[in-house]
């Protein structure tokens, strides 16, 4: 939609594409905030930024109804035909955190185990989407400083060329170009970018806390109905009757 807004404001009154192509701009803003970056992140940092980015935009996330509603299954299955039953569940449970817990409930781990272990999980999944978040903000606070900077250069470039004034025009041109790819980038790509990872880290660190909770109920040996209370503590209770799992 961004993209399309800009495209429609481009070509409004017969405009042209490539007066907004200019690849010494793209050096100048582009390469200039991946420098930087890599100079204020380390290299390891800076190449984990893209799994996350790529996390971000299209991980699916586990719907909290149906995250409930296997974990009541779990506790059922746990009850009645033991731990050691939920082996045939792991295939279907598709969410790699859910595989971990339901499989330290097969290997008979006590609660204390399993709570220090998946809590660790949690607070380092926060720290490392915390990371990234850091990296888009930088790049986001960058890319207007370097457009800038190639304006800066565009202008000394225009202004040594003073003695033919059929120049000026276009020289002022290709200057403001690095001011529009540094506001474009900050304001539809990283910034945006790190809010979501923002948004995702915290809803992500929520389900993975109802993962928690609901395999500890299960441990315990508690009954379904107990699995869906404690899980259904982290549904806001105007929600709560639209995440009614069945026992």
């Amino acid at each position: 939609m961004g993209l399309g807004c800009m495209a429609v404001a481009v070509l409004a009154d017969g405009g042209d594409f490539m007066l907004f192509f200019h690849i010494p701009a793209v050096v100048v803003v582009l390469g200039g905030t991946l420098a930087a970056t890599c100079v204020h992140f380390s290299l390891p940092q800076v190449l984990k930024l893209l799994p996350v980015l790529k996390k971000t935009l299209f991980y699916p996330m586990p719907n909290e109804q149906d995250l409930i509603q296997k974990m009541v299954n779990y506790s059922a299955i746990n009850r009645r035909d033991g731990a050691l039953a939920l082996e045939k569940e792991l295939p279907k449970a598709g969410d790699a955190f859910l595989v971990k817990a339901v499989q330290m409930v097969i290997d008979g781990q006590s609660a204390e185990a399993i709570h220090k272990q998946l809590s660790m999980e949690i607070q380092y999944l926060a720290e490392r989407h915390h990371e990234g978040k850091k990296m888009l903000e930088f790049m986001g606070s960058g890319c207007p400083a370097f457009g800038m900077v190639g304006t800066l250069i565009g202008l000394v470039q225009m202004f040594s060329h003073m003695d033919n004034p059929s120049s000026i025009g276009k020289g002022m041109a290709v200057a403001l170009v690095c001011t529009f790819y540094g506001a474009f980038l900050a304001n539809l790509f990283f910034l945006p970018l790190a809010g979501k990872l923002t948004l995702r880290t915290k809803r992500e660190g929520l389900l993975r806390e109802m993962i928690l909770e609901g395999v500890l109920v299960i441990v315990k040996g508690e009954s379904p109905t107990a699995v869906r209370e404690t899980m259904q503590a982290f549904v806001s209770a105007s929600h709560r009757e639209d995440f009614k799992p069945k026992v």
